[in-house]
């Protein structure tokens, strides 16, 4: 009989992996990326004060339209950017939380990109 891996738990494993390796200043502050199917949400995170300084989702309020597609990642992400900036946040470093690289991980990015974050 075949077993199948647990995504979630391997998921997990490489997030550890990027963790033991990334960590976020108040110079330069982490933005961390969550995926579940239904939505996607990102963080700006200094890990040395251990404190959130912005945060996007699209379970905001005021965010319209479908949480779980490739457009509302780059919603969010050009939204976390247009706050970080409000905050003098212009320099972040990437945490793709141990998801590929690729789809609504890096629309949401590119969305970042093009609202101003530097990574």
């Amino acid at each position: 009989m075949v077993s199948r891996k647990d995504s979630n738990q391997t998921r997990l494993k490489r997030h550890k992996r990027v963790r033991a390796k990334i960590s976020g200043t108040a110079a330069r502050p982490r933005l961390c990326v969550y995926r579940s199917n239904a939505h996607i949400s990102a963080q700006i995170i200094d890990d040395v004060a251990g404190v959130t300084l912005v945060s996007a989702s699209t379970q905001e309020k005021d965010f319209e339209g479908i949480g779980s597609n490739k457009e509302a990642a780059r919603k969010v992400g050009a939204k976390l950017a247009e706050k970080a900036l409000a905050k003098g946040i212009t320099e972040v470093v990437f945490d793709r939380g141990g998801y590929l690289y690729h789809g609504r991980v890096s629309e949401l990015a590119d969305g970042a990109r093009e609202g101003g974050l530097k990574f």
